[in-house]
Order: structure tokens, then sequence, then C-alpha cells
């Protein structure tokens, strides 16, 4: 994700024609697509935040935005420019003052849009969401991270904001190595394995992969997703019930991955790889194969050009990591709410979400039709495929401040042979309800 230093501006409707004609061109809508369609902003200002580089799928997509808003409504819209960091870590005092944004991009999860809902800082927009049928137009996965309870627990009761891109984890496969293998892209689990087998048998080590980051907790996750379910990923990330840690997702998922090195599939020396230089070893033809995240696509599409290559959702797994993009949210000081609506409703109009998804990103309510790049099409279509099962099941460190290092720490362990797969399980767990206690 692209991060902006810091400067206001004024967005006039010039400025964002010209930001906009770098991108796929948008036509304004003809009319609105809720019940915000005689809001009238003549002579108003609607302050804006966000953290979207301005050459990214969202950046372009919003500069649009603003456009179309700024006709429709005859308000003017103050972008302000803030990083990523600048709005974690000054949004709690900011936010309490006249000086808060009337609508701005906010990270999901617990620790951050949702203590931002636990203490009132942003609204409750459950009324807007009603009144512009959001909902309809989220899968519920989507949706778990836009909603939160009292205490601030994703999948709540009460909404708090609004996604309008996606992301998720898949696998990136280089066509041309797998045919000049005489292989076949995998379908399922078992041929994802042979796979695997063919590639080694050929002195091919075949997964790019990453430990010191996040990559290797992420494939973790998702082998435990092959033996879950939604009540699990339910239980991991939403506290309802209990993690069993010794029991059998995380069981085969810690004792899979250490079988994994063992076989020669992941590099023995993967505990100090990044996650640049799994990619890398991606783009250069060296992997054939990535488990990462759609993140990677637009990067993918300019840089690994010496192989065709694709993205398919984890074969054999009804469930992939995943989730919503960032959220519009609406601060409880915000003196333009009806404004703030009627902009979060038009980037989730068709045309708008075509610009996000005609530039390598993932857009949650456009119309097919719409995308014309062919390799977003291919993206979008497996994003869909997960959506249509409910497939989203977000991320591993989620549940808890600071279980991201712990992961890492864990399985570096385990893939360097410190420590076996029950010790790794346990000492997760230690962690996890230490880190978890107060939500739960």
């Amino acid at each position: 994700m692209a991060r902006i230093t810091g400067r206001a501006r004024v967005l006039t409707a010039a400025a964002v024609l010209t930001a906009a004609a770098l991108g796929v061109s948008a036509c304004s809508s003809s009319g609105d697509t809720g019940g915000g369609s005689t809001t009238d902003g003549a002579g108003q200002t609607l302050k804006l935040w966000h953290y979207e580089g301005a050459d990214s799928a969202m950046g372009k997509a919003w500069a649009e935005a603003i456009n179309v808003f700024e006709k429709e409504t005859g308000a003017k819209v103050e972008f302000e420019e803030k990083s990523f960091e600048q709005i974690q870590k000054t949004a709690s005092q900011v936010l309490d003052t006249d000086a808060a944004p009337d609508v701005m991009e906010f990270n999901k999860g617990n620790a951050t849009a949702g203590f931002l809902a636990s203490t009132g800082l942003i609204s409750d927009i459950s009324d807007a969401v009603a009144q512009y049928g959001w909902a309809d137009k989220l899968a519920p996965s989507l949706q778990t991270t836009a909603k939160y309870t009292d205490k601030g627990v994703m999948g709540g009761d009460t909404w708090y904001g609004v996604p309008n891109y996606g992301e998720f984890v898949g696998v990136y496969y280089n066509k041309d190595a797998f045919a000049a293998a005489g292989l076949q892209i995998p379908t399922t689990y078992d041929e994802f394995i042979k796979v695997l087998d063919a590639f080694v048998a050929k002195g091919i080590t075949p997964l790019a992969e990453a430990g010191a980051e996040y990559p290797l907790g992420q494939l973790w996750y998702q082998l435990a997703l092959t033996k879950g379910s939604r009540d699990w990923v339910n239980d991991y990330q939403l506290y309802k019930n209990p993690v069993d840690w010794q029991g059998a997702e995380t069981s085969y998922a810690s004792e899979t991955l250490k079988d994994y090195v063992a076989k020669g599939y992941i590099a023995k020396d993967v505990s100090s790889i990044k996650a640049e230089d799994a990619g890398v070893s991606f783009i250069n033809g060296t992997a054939p194969i990535f488990v990462s995240g759609s993140w990677w696509y637009g990067r993918f599409t300019e840089q690994a050009t010496g192989f065709d290559w694709t993205m398919q959702a984890f074969p054999g797994s009804t469930l992939s990591l995943g989730s919503s993009g960032n959220l519009w949210v609406v601060p409880q000081n915000a003196k333009n709410k009806d404004l703030a609506y009627k902009f979060i409703d038009i980037t989730m109009r068709p045309e708008i979400q075509a610009i996000i998804g005609n530039n390598g990103g993932l857009p949650v309510a456009a119309d097919p039709k719409d995308i014309t790049d062919a390799k977003s099409k291919d993206l979008i279509s497996t994003f869909n495929g997960i959506l249509g099962q409910d497939g989203l099941s977000f991320y591993p460190d989620w549940p808890a401040p600071g279980f991201y290092d712990v992961i890492v720490q864990q399985l570096q362990g385990l893939v360097t042979g410190t420590q076996d797969a029950a010790t790794t399980n346990a000492n997760l767990g230690t962690a996890y309800d230490e880190g978890t206690a107060d939500y739960r």
C-alpha cells in the first residue's frame, strides 16, 4: 500500500479529472443509487482524509468520485493527504476535536476501527447503510470487518464503516514453468502436492516463501483453513468459543508446514527470507509457485513479464485468507455527515468500482461487463468465487495485539527444527489467550 506525506489541498474538478485521466475513464453517474439523490451541498465543504497513492487503483477511483460528488452536490472537497502512520497514530486525539474530518479511510480490525468504535470516536452509520442499501452490495465476510460490538470486536451488529474494495490470498503459478515440466495447474489439494513433488524431482524448490515476515504465517493459516470451517474461523477471529490449539486445524497446519520444508517444497533457509525476496523469486522465475496476496497482482503484471502466470484460490479449500479493504468511517465530530454518506455512496457505484477493477484492485460492487482488462477480469473472477461461498477468513495475526511477531517467531522455530509442532502450537495458544483476554 502506498504511503503519502501530509499536505492539505482542495481538489477541484479540474484536478481530479487530471488524476482520473491517468487510469481507466469512468463516466459520471446519470442518477444517484440510494436515498441521497437530493443532497444539496452548495456552499459547503466535505473534509476528506485517505492515504492511497494517486496512481493506485483506489486513488484513481476516489479522485473520480470526488469529481462526481462536487458536480452532483455543489459542495467542494477538501482532501487532506495523510500517511497511513499519521492517521493510525493521531486518530484517537484528532477525532475528539473540531479538526476531525467528515469522512476518512481507516484500517479495519479490532485494534483499529474497533477501538475507535468502542470509544465513541466514529459514528454508528447503520441508518445510512439501510438508506443507501450498502449491505446488499457486501458479502457476509466483507460485512464482518465493518460491524463491531460495544467492545470493538468485529462481527457485531452495528455498522461503523463501509469497505469498497477487497483483498485475498491465493496461489500464483508460473504457467510457462508448468508447461516446461509437463504439469497442469492443480485444481485439488492432491494435485497440488503432486505438482510440488514433481518440481522437487526436477531439482526445483517450488514454493517461494518467507519465514522472516508474513508469507509463512499466511501459508500456515491457509493450511489450517483446509481443515477448518466457518465456525472455527469465528472461534479464532471473533472469540465465539475457545480455540483448541492442539486440535485438528492447527496440528495439521504446523505438522504439514514442517513437512513442506523436510520434503524440499520450501527452502531450508526460509526462516531468514523476507517477503520481498520471496516475491522477487517468483518475478524472476526462480520459484514457480507463490502463496500470497492480491496486493502483489499489480506489481506482477508490471514486472513478471518474462512468462505467463495466473493466480487461483488455494486448491481444495473453501476458505481463503482475505477480507474487505480498509473502511470509510465517519467521525462522531464530523460536521457534514450527510455529505459524507453521499460521498461513500458514490464510491460504491459501478462506474467508480470499475476504475478500481481495471487498475489492479478488487472492487466489491463492480458490474463485470465494466471490467475490460483481461488480467483484472481473472483476478476479480477468482475473488468473486471466494465471496460466493463466503470464504474470506481474515488473517492469522488479527485476533490479538502483537500476535504477528509471535507467529513469525514460533514458525521460525518450527521450520528450523528447534521445536516440534505441538510445542509451536502450545506457545501460539498461550500468546493468543493472553492477547485476547480483554475481548472475550
